[in-house]
């Protein structure tokens, strides 16, 4: 696993944790996140799983699941996930550019017990069988390699990123596209060697406005071995040089700062979001914007450092972006409050100026239990969704904005000892499916679940079909939902099979 690190100090017991961040999705890849101890955040497992986990479903209370289909084992991924007992095994991220025509990414571990990166495409509703990116092997000579990120901007076109560790044991940031239903051979991305002096750098997300028309961000180390937020753009085709985040060197003082997302509302014009830590040493969040294909500087989130009295030394940023169009934009994270306790919080951007962040409407009501943002989706602008959980005992919330304006956040997610969202999409305002995991009541068997909001209203999460007969190790995760514009969503996560070895599944609505 690559070798960024960062220990999370969580008010709930004075919790601290150690996250090995493998550069995997969610948005989580992504040191900095708070990263419970179990389930994903951001679409990453952890690659914890809680003791005991034993053969049956999680609570059974469940109820039908409608328009879901049943969830299958991604085709062709058990052939190549030889390395068995592999924990960050599965599908790490999903994206649909239409219904029935999506790609999904993860990693596996190989006969060698190295970690590889594959790529799967859906058309027309059926799923091809899964394939390692095309010449990332190549590029990972140390054997630790993922795919943290996937987007599609038209069927069978589009890009994915991630990690991989070369011979020399640096830490490398890859992109990938695909053309015509055609995936071309990995590339490291252009010009992040050079950053890269440090050896460890990682793409954690990508997104693309169009065909060949995309952008990704990540981190990497510089030769004083600080952690910086980088951004790279792609047009028309063809992947332009990796650039450090103007003005993110100023406020990253302490020498911690990261990409957790980017998202584009047309070509040329996008947002990412992150985290740096400041003079004091405590973690800020950050979000910056592209116009009309020149990256502006980045700047503290309006109004974050006022909510975040706590401070804190991780934990603390912007996990997603999500961008309706060119300049009106949404973003979620956490933060951390004078009483020492994480906090989620929503910030909207329209036309082109970010507003105050505000601390999601009703959270610390629903989620006395450190909650945070770890997913966001914009259907047209002003018209959004966010999604996250408490820890270590928090359930699984919601919170929409309708016309510009936040509601108040509602318990969505199925109970037990633990639940929780990690991601959402929107097809249309009001129209959104998540998706995340909820256990038993003594914690010991963990099931994945999803969420459908219809006309603007929220219904109680269920299990999905078909997983729980997959799930015979006990432990399960929706990590990434994707809804076209036209609907037909679609998930992807991780399961635990009857030997205890992780693998990756996917699932589509059929209504």
């Amino acid at each position: 696993m690559r070798t960024t690190r960062r220990v999370i100090i969580l008010a709930a017991g004075a919790i601290a944790l150690s996250v090995a961040a493998a550069g995997s999705a969610a948005a989580v890849t992504r040191a900095g996140a708070v990263v419970p101890a179990w389930p994903a955040a951001q679409g990453m497992t952890t690659g914890v799983r809680p003791p005991g986990a034993g053969d049956a479903s999680a609570t059974g209370a469940a109820r039908p699941a409608g328009s879901w289909g049943r969830a299958v084992e991604v085709p062709g991924l058990g052939a190549l996930n030889k390395g068995a007992n592999g924990d960050l095994v599965g599908v790490s991220s999903l994206s649909c550019a239409s219904a029935g025509n999506c790609a999904a990414g993860g990693r596996y571990r190989d006969r060698h017990r190295h970690y590889q990166g594959f790529v799967v495409s859906e058309r027309h509703g059926r799923w091809a069988k899964a394939i390692e990116v095309p010449g990332l092997g190549a590029l990972n000579k140390d054997g630790d390699a993922d795919v943290s990120s996937v987007s599609c901007a038209s069927a069978g076109s589009c890009a994915a990123g991630g990690g991989y560790v070369n011979s020399h044991r640096h830490g490398l940031g890859f992109v990938v596209s695909e053309r015509h239903g055609r995936w071309a051979k990995a590339i490291e991305v252009p010009g992040l060697g050079a950053l890269n002096k440090g050896g460890d750098a990682d793409v954690s997300s990508v997104s693309c406005a169009s065909a060949g028309n995309c952008a990704a961000g990540g981190s990497y180390t510089d030769s004083d071995r600080h952690q910086q937020g980088f951004v790279a753009v792609e047009r028309h085709g063809r992947w332009g040089q990796a650039i450090e985040v103007p003005g993110l060197g100023a406020l990253n003082k302490d020498g911690y700062a990261e990409v957790n997302s980017v998202s584009c509302g047309s070509a040329g014009n996008c947002a990412a979001g992150g985290d740096y830590a400041d003079q004091a040493g405590n973690s800020q969040g950050f979000v910056a914007s592209e116009r009309d294909g020149v990256w502006g500087r980045a700047i503290e989130v309006p109004g974050l450092g006022a909510l975040n009295k706590g401070g804190g030394v991780g934990g603390v940023g912007v996990f997603s972006v999500s961008c309706a169009s060119a300049g009106n934009c949404a973003a979620g994270g956490s933060y951390t409050d004078s009483g020492g306790s994480g906090q989620g919080f929503v910030v909207s951007e329209r036309d082109g100026r970010w507003r105050k962040a505000i601390e999601v409407p009703g959270l610390a009501a629903l989620e006395p239990f450190n909650p945070g943002v770890y997913s966001v989706s914009c259907a047209s602008a002003g018209n959004c969704a966010a999604v996250g959980y408490g820890f270590p005992y928090g359930n699984g919330f919601a919170v929409s904005e309708r016309n510009g304006r936040w509601g108040k956040a509602i318990d969505v997610a199925l109970g037990g000892r633990f639940a929780g969202l990690n991601s959402v999409s929107c097809a249309s305002p009001g129209n959104c499916a998540a998706g995340g995991f909820y256990s038993n009541d003594s914690g010991d068997i963990v099931q994945g679940l999803v969420a459908v909001e219809r006309h603007g209203s929220w219904r109680e999460a269920v299990d999905v079909p078909g997983l729980g007969a997959l799930n015979k190790g006990g432990y399960a995760e929706v990590t990434s939902v994707s809804c076209p514009p036209a609907g037909g969503c679609a998930a992807g996560g991780d399961y635990t099979d009857r030997r205890g070895h992780s693998q990756g599944f996917v699932v589509s609505q059929t209504g």
